[in-house]
């Protein structure tokens, strides 16, 4: 496998809205592209956590981490605008 450099995760005074979606969005693409090319049953690289997990248990974390974000940003809207639904 090939070594990924992650972003950081601070932002900068020159980010922007659109700069940050970018980022996000060019982040996306990698992680597509590992899980296009593994097995969901392979184990990921030893970083030094508690116990090694495999990819199926990542993705379900990054699903399960991005839906309570947008849970919170939704809850966020709401206390803006006042607008609620379904």
């Amino acid at each position: 496998g090939r070594d990924v450099v992650l972003p950081g995760d601070a932002i900068d005074d020159d980010d922007t809205i659109a700069s940050v979606t970018r980022g996000y969005r060019d982040a996306w693409a990698v992680v597509d592209e590992i899980a296009d090319a593994s097995p969901l049953d392979e184990c990921c690289r030893d970083v030094g956590a508690e116990a090694m997990v495999d990819l199926r248990w990542v993705l379900t974390h990054l699903l399960e981490e991005t839906a309570r974000h947008a849970g919170h940003a939704d809850i966020l809207r709401e206390l803006l605008d006042g607008s609620t639904g379904r």
